[in-house]
C-alpha cells in the first residue's frame, strides 16, 4: 500500500507555492494537494534555492508582494537561471493595475490570478499551464531525438562517402605505382593553400570550413582518370611520344568520366563528388589558357583545380620517378614562382609562398620509402 501511494506522489506535478502569508498558503495547499504535490516558501531566498533543486518544480505560484526580495525579483533571477528559466511562473497579487501585469509578463510569467483567490479559477490556470509545459517538453523531447536522429544519419552519410573517396583513390594509386605518397602529399598541401588564401577576400566565403573539407576528401581523385590510360604509356620508363603523351592527356576526361558514373550509380545525386569532378577533369589547364583539356582561362578554371594544379605542381618536382630525378624545395619553389600568372593562379602561388615551409614539413613526413 505505501508503494502505492509513493509511486502516485511521484507522478504528481510538483507545484512550488511562495507566500509569506500563512493563510494563503493554508488555502493553497488545501485546494492543491489532492492534485499535486506540493512545497512552501515564505520568502524569496528560500524559493529559489527550491526551485534549483532537483528535481525542480513544474510549476511556481509566486506571490508579488513579499518583505526584503518581492516576486518580481525572483521572478526575474528564476527566469535568468539556465536550470529554472523553463519552469512556468504564475504571479498571485492583489495588485490589478494594467502596469502590474505588464511588468510581471515581461519578466516572463505566463499568467496571473488575482487575489481573493477563486477556487476553480485557480485549478483551471494550474492546470493549464502544466498541460502546456508538459506539451513543451514532450515536444522538446521529440526535436532532441529528432536532432540525434539527423545527426547520426549525417554522420553515417559522411563515413560512406569517405570511404567511397578512398576506395576511388586507392584504385588510382594501384594504377601508378610509382607515385607512393603523391597522393597523400597534395592532399596536404591543397588543404594549406586553402587555409591560407580564405583569409583574404573574396575567398573567405568560397572556403568555409565545410568547402576545405570537402577539397581535402577530394584531392586524392585528382589522378582517378589514370586507370583508363594503358600500362604501356602510364608505366613506361622513359619520355612520352606525342602520340602517347595525347592518350596520358586524356585521363582527365576518363577521371571525369569515372565520377559522373560513380555519380549515376546513386539514389541521389552526391554534389559532395562535384569537387572531386572539378579536379579531375581541370587540374591540368593553366592560368593562361595554354593547358588541357580544355584551355580553360583564368576565372574559367574553378578553384579547386587551380588549388590542385599548384600542389601537383610541386610535389612532381620534388618527387623522384623512374623517368626523373627530385629536385630541393628552394628549386621547386622558384619554378612555381616563375609560372605565377602563367601555369598558375598568381593568388594560390601567393597563398603558396606564405605556407611553402608547411609544404617542405608535408614532404619530409610523406617521404617516399627507399
Amino acid at each position: 500500500m505505501e508503494d502505492a501511494t509513493t509511486k502516485e506522489q511521484a507522478v504528481k506535478p510538483t507545484i512550488l507555492i511562495v507566500d509569506d502569508t500563512p493563510d494563503n498558503i493554508t488555502l493553497l495547499t488545501s485546494l492543491l494537494s489532492d492534485q499535486y504535490k506540493n512545497k512552501v516558501a515564505t520568502n524569496g531566498v528560500r524559493a529559489l534555492k527550491i526551485a534549483t533543486t532537483f528535481p525542480p518544480p513544474d510549476l511556481i505560484l509566486l506571490d508579488i508582494m513579499m518583505p526584503e526580495m518581492d516576486g518580481y525579483e525572483v521572478c526575474r533571477r528564476i527566469k535568468e537561471d539556465p536550470l529554472t528559466g523553463d519552469i512556468p511562473v504564475i504571479f498571485l497579487t492583489a495588485k490589478s493595475q494594467e502596469g502590474d501585469e505588464t511588468k510581471g509578463f515581461e519578466l516572463g510569467a505566463v499568467d496571473y490570478i488575482t487575489k481573493p483567490i477563486v477556487p476553480p479559477i485557480l485549478m483551471a490556470r494550474v492546470q493549464t499551464h502544466l498541460a502546456l509545459q508538459a506539451a513543451r517538453k514532450s515536444l522538446k523531447a521529440q526535436n532532441e531525438i529528432l536532432e540525434e536522429q539527423v545527426d547520426r544519419r549525417t554522420r553515417q552519410l559522411a563515413a560512406l562517402q569517405d570511404s567511397i573517396i578512398v576506395a576511388m583513390a586507392s584504385l588510382a594509386e594501384t594504377r601508378d605505382n610509382d607515385t607512393g605518397h603523391h597522393i597523400r602529399r597534395t592532399q596536404q598541401y591543397v588543404r594549406e593553400l586553402a587555409l591560407c588564401l580564405r583569409r583574404k577576400p573574396p575567398y573567405a566565403d568560397l572556403l568555409d570550413d565545410g568547402q576545405v573539407s570537402l577539397l581535402y576528401k577530394s584531392a586524392p581523385l585528382h589522378d582517378i582518370g589514370k586507370v583508363g590510360v594503358p600500362d604501356r604509356i602510364l608505366l613506361k620508363p622513359g619520355p612520352l611520344t606525342q602520340d602517347e603523351f595525347e592518350e596520358m592527356k586524356r585521363h582527365t576526361i576518363y577521371g571525369r568520366d569515372t565520377i559522373l558514373e560513380a555519380e549515376r550509380s546513386m539514389a541521389e545525386p552526391q554534389s559532395f563528388l562535384e569537387v572531386a569532378k572539378e579536379i579531375a577533369y581541370s587540374h591540368h589547364e593553366k592560368w593562361d589558357g595554354t593547358g588541357y583539356p580544355q584551355r580553360l582561362k583564368e576565372g574559367q578554371i574553378p578553384l579547386s583545380a587551380r588549388l590542385m594544379a599548384l600542389a601537383d605542381v610541386y610535389d612532381a618536382l620534388i618527387s623522384k620517378r623512374i623517368y626523373k630525378g627530385a629536385i630541393p624545395h628552394e628549386e621547386a619553389a622558384a619554378i612555381i614562382v616563375k609560372g605565377r600568372g602563367q601555369h598558375f593562379d598568381p593568388d594560390v602561388t601567393d597563398a603558396f609562398l606564405e605556407v611553402q615551409d608547411s609544404f617542405a614539413s608535408i614532404a619530409r613526413e610523406f617521404k617516399e620509402q627507399e
